[in-house]
């Protein structure tokens, strides 16, 4: 079943989190309208490829023209409507970068991945459910309770109202009675104004049990509320945090909308409770009554509830972040356009188009000495609408950009901190009157901080900034936080760095890469003290100018993968992180030409190498690994290609390949034999230009490396697993080496006259 379909068969709770994933980069219309199509492309590949991304731009392009005459046959003018406009917006948003949107794909399709997985999970466990569903569950039902108790509580002052008039009638009765008895008896009367006087003991008594249902009404509402913002709210920003930086996406902002929403329509009723109650104190009145005694007390409780719940409902749902870079939010580049998205959790109708939002760049940094300060360029208001948000009370701004402000003489860099660790923030007010309510509300939501940077090359460090910060603190003010960075644990700082590669690939990092890791930032600590302490220096700056901070190593590690390794690492093929001494005792005990593929640790721009086992005549391990292959030589030839043809040779000796086994044991054609390229099946058309170039040889880049004829002559060449072991079997230890020694070789010699004496055809 396609994935898409899957995914609407889910519950709400998986539903919501797909919803989280779409937005208008890429609406979730096209989504659905294009499932198989989207569905049946490799858009890993396309991202990195950007003569493909385009063309594949292109083909999205023509299958909305198509799904756009369909809807003109069906006469569905609103679905033209907004497929017209869904296709402007990708022409000016991707038109120039088509494989920015290749990546926001793929991402949401390992996403949706992961959801479906995590359904999959949670239906076939034991039947646990975690502590944090069942705290939701309690709200859900606090909620539910509240919302009964609203409803409960309206009823019976309908039944006072009732009770009221009917008591208003009676005792206007009796009155003209006692005037003009009409008949009546004396003893009849004073019958009649017993009755009545047992109505006003329990009209009182409806009176009092309405009052005490509205205080402990707001009682139940207050402590939940305290809770929404004391508890949850902070949770849910603590989970955009960990989102922002790679880890599990955050998507329960439509609950956290839900409780909002439900909370502010219980107390909106309560006040339409209380100047019901006031109407009919109006009416009716008496000594200690408890609606004379408790209603301003309780019109201002549920006032001022009403404004602490508005005055935290503005949250930034989406944080700054530039559409070139969508993995790399909070780091912004000046001159270039950024996003950034409110929402306003109390979905009201009455709000709809009431609330401006402004957007205000370092609003508070009150010392700014030494700092750089920037202009905020673009259109900087917006208006928070239902329409443009799925339904949600939102505003989004697509067009902001920063200007530096110009400083008198050259513009350096005076401040205590580099360019990368100067945090800044962008705060949005707005406000929020109602005349009819009583209400004039000041908004404010706060960014988390960004990073500034003027230059691409900047990124990196400046991710790094956000990456220490959003994992060591939840206060979005510490600007300074820099000046004095706290350490990281490590394993904090290990879920961290798996998450940047689980991110963008389909893989994060194992424990046995992750100790690699361990090993070379903190020595020989990370045996003794596995949740050893790394300083932010040790992390992201380098001690001397030859070395380069294990950040920058990463970094580059991650952009090779993505670039040129991406499927070989989603795969598993690459072991990627392994130190030589736990590499030397992988491959020792296994076959000749075993190998694995491991990342450099001396490139600074992330390189990948392999290394191989031989035997010598004692049968002793012998290693040996490639000068590493970075991205200039994997730009010409693919590694799988590298591994395909690579050869060793010596002076007057035949060139070997020595790779048989990716590690354990699997065979090497086995393992990437997908990755070859395929063989032209179809014939080129014969014009002059092709006849000459099939007077050509066809000609292959080959990786060569060159080893004295000792190594050739004393070590055994590659065998199979079985070969090795029938040989040993049939001719005894002593002679294996020289056997097999000249069985391949003459194999090897066979295989290289027939690639370089085939003919033109």
């Amino acid at each position: 079943m396609a994935q898409w379909c899957q995914l609407q068969m889910l519950d709400c709770k998986y539903l919501e989190q797909v919803d989280q994933l779409y937005d208008d980069s890429f609406p979730m219309d096209i989504r659905q309208y294009l499932s198989k199509w989207i569905e049946s492309i490799d858009w890993d590949t396309v991202s990195i490829q950007e003569s493909l991304a385009t063309v594949r731009f292109h083909d999205l392009l023509a299958q909305l023209d198509d799904q756009h005459s369909r809807f003109a046959l069906e006469n569905n003018f609103l679905l033209q409507h907004n497929i017209r406009k869904i296709k402007r917006n990708l022409q000016d948003r991707f038109q120039d970068d088509p494989s920015n949107m290749a990546m926001i794909i793929s991402r949401n399709l390992k996403e949706e991945q992961k959801i479906l997985d995590s359904a999959k999970s949670a239906n076939e466990g034991e039947g646990t459910v975690s502590a944090m569903v069942v705290e939701k569950q309690k709200l859900d039902n606090k909620v539910k309770e509240i919302k009964d108790t609203v409803q409960f509580v309206d009823q019976n002052i309908k039944n006072v109202e009732y009770m009221q008039d009917e008591y208003d009638f009676k005792i206007n009765t009796l009155k003209n009675r006692e005037i003009e008895p009409n008949g009546m008896t004396p003893q009849e009367l004073e019958r009649e104004k017993l009755l009545i006087g047992r109505m006003c003991f329990e009209l009182k008594a409806k009176r009092q049990d309405v009052v005490t249902q509205l205080t402990d009404l707001l009682n139940v509402i207050q402590a939940l509320l305290s809770n929404l913002i004391s508890e949850e709210l902070p949770e849910w920003k603590q989970r955009q945090q960990i989102a922002c930086i790679g880890g599990p996406p955050n998507a329960c902002v439509d609950q956290l909308q839900n409780w909002f929403t439900a909370v502010a329509e219980s107390l909106q009723q309560v006040r339409q409770h209380l100047k019901k109650l006031q109407e009919l104190e109006q009416k009716f009145t008496y000594d200690s009554d408890p609606i004379t005694q408790k209603k301003t007390f309780l019109e201002n409780r549920a006032l001022d509830l009403f404004k602490n719940l508005l005055s935290n409902s503005l949250v930034v749902e989406r944080q700054p972040c530039m559409p070139t870079h969508p993995q790399r939010p909070l780091v912004l580049k000046t001159g270039v356009q950024f996003t950034v998205k409110l929402r306003f959790l109390v979905k009201l109708q009455e709000f709809n188009y009431q609330l401006k939002v402004k957007a205000m760049f370092d609003k508070d940094v009150t010392e700014k000495k030494g700092f750089r300060k920037f202009n905020i360029l673009g259109t900087n208001s917006k208006v928070m609408n239902m329409e443009d948000s799925n339904g949600s009370l939102a505003a989004e701004f697509r067009h902001l950009q920063l200007k530096e402000q110009k400083v008198a003489g050259n513009r350096t860099n005076e401040g205590p901190l580099i360019v990368t660790e100067e945090l800044h923030s962008l705060t949005f007010e707005s406000e929020l009157q109602l005349n009819q309510s009583g209400l004039d509300i000041k908004l404010e939501a706060m960014s988390l901080p960004v990073v500034v940077i003027s230059n691409v090359c900047q990124l990196p460090s400046g991710w790094a900034s956000i990456l220490w910060y959003n994992m060591l603190t939840t206060e979005p003010k510490n600007l300074k936080f820099f000046l004095s960075p706290p350490p990281a644990n490590w394993s904090q700082l290990s879920e961290v760095l798996s998450w940047q590669f689980s991110s963008v690939t389909q893989r994060g990092l194992n424990q046995e890469q992750l100790n690699m890791l361990a090993d070379k930032l903190l020595g020989a600590r990370a045996k003794r003290n596995p949740e050893g302490l790394i300083p932010w220096t040790k992390f992201c700056k380098s001690a001397n100018e030859k070395a380069f901070p294990f950040w920058l190593w990463i970094e580059g590690i991650l952009d090779l993968i993505k670039r040129h390794l991406l499927s070989l690492w989603n795969d598993g093929s690459i072991m990627g992180f392994i130190c030589k001494e736990r590499e030397k005792a992988l491959l020792s005990d296994k076959c000749p030409g075993t190998f694995l593929l491991r990342f450099s640790e001396s490139s600074r721009e992330g390189a990948i190498t392999f290394t191989w086992v031989e035997h010598d005549v004692h049968d002793k391990p012998d290693f040996h690994s490639v000068e590493p292959y970075t991205k200039k030589e994997l730009s010409a030839v693919s590694l799988p290609d590298i591994i395909r043809t690579y050869k060793v040779m010596a002076a007057e000796n035949i060139p070997e390949n020595p790779l048989r086994f990716l590690y354990p044991n699997i065979p090497k054609d086995k393992a990437f034999g997908k990755y070859y390229p395929k063989p032209v099946e179809t014939p080129e058309p014969m014009d002059v230009e092709n006849q000459l170039k099939r007077c050509y040889m066809k000609t292959e880049l080959i990786s060569v490396s060159e080893v004295s004829p000792s190594r050739l002559q004393d070590n055994i060449m590659p065998m199979s697993p079985d070969e090795y072991k029938v040989l040993e079997q049939a001719i005894g230890h002593r002679d294996i080496d020289a056997v097999a020694s000249s069985m391949i070789g003459l194999d090897q010699f066979d295989i290289q006259m027939r690639a370089d004496f085939q003919d033109e055809d």
